[in-house]
């Protein structure tokens, strides 16, 4: 069962980010302040639930919360400053749309760029943990999704309303066989050929 909160005290605001290994499309990342009572049987770490509850869960989330916001950063920003940078700066764009301020963040994963004024804790699989980062991954993951979804309309060769952008077999072949979209990470390992070095 997931945990309310960390401590009692202070505000808290879990924070997670989805697409971080995706070949194409930005990161997505979310901030959320629950209430310290908020539950649902249904709410786990986003890579725990199907993706009807996913769709199921945020609006529930979206309602319940004492505050909500995603940051985007797009496959240029991840090109030109790398993918960790990129996830840390996703969190801090929907840290800033929060209309509650909050006084902890509570970070999934091991490391974080500080936000200013605010402490932090990172927590490893801090989504199967907290709530409230449990509950930041839904939203990022769904908002991700939706968002890969409409990419897979203008280039529905990569099949991006099933793999989403990841590296799996058949966006791989994809890429293989039709090249590059202006959506991919550029910086990444999108082709076996870029694997291959001539020394």
């Amino acid at each position: 069962m997931l945990k309310s909160f960390h401590q009692n005290k202070l505000i808290e605001a879990g924070c997670d980010e989805a697409g971080r290994g995706c070949l194409a499309g930005p990161v997505f990342a979310a901030a959320v302040i629950l209430p310290k009572d908020f539950y649902h049987p249904l709410l786990n770490d986003s890579k725990q639930v199907t993706e009807e509850h996913r769709y199921e869960l945020r609006p529930v989330i979206e309602k319940e919360a004492m505050s909500y916001a995603v940051g985007i950063v797009d496959h240029e920003v991840i090109d030109a400053i790398n993918i960790l940078k990129a996830s840390f700066k996703a969190m801090h764009l929907a840290i800033d749309q929060l209309t509650t301020k909050p006084q902890l963040l509570l970070i999934d994963g091991n490391r974080f760029t500080t936000y200013a004024g605010i402490p932090h804790e990172c927590i490893i699989q801090g989504d199967g943990i907290y709530a409230s980062i449990a509950a930041a991954s839904i939203l990022a993951k769904t908002y991700r999704d939706d968002y890969m979804k409409q990419l897979h309309q203008q280039f529905p060769q990569y099949k991006w309303d099933s793999n989403k952008g990841y590296a799996t077999l058949q966006h791989r072949t994809a890429i293989e066989e039709h090249g590059l979209s202006p959506y991919h990470r550029k910086s990444f390992q999108c082709l076996p050929s870029q694997l291959e070095l001539d020394l």
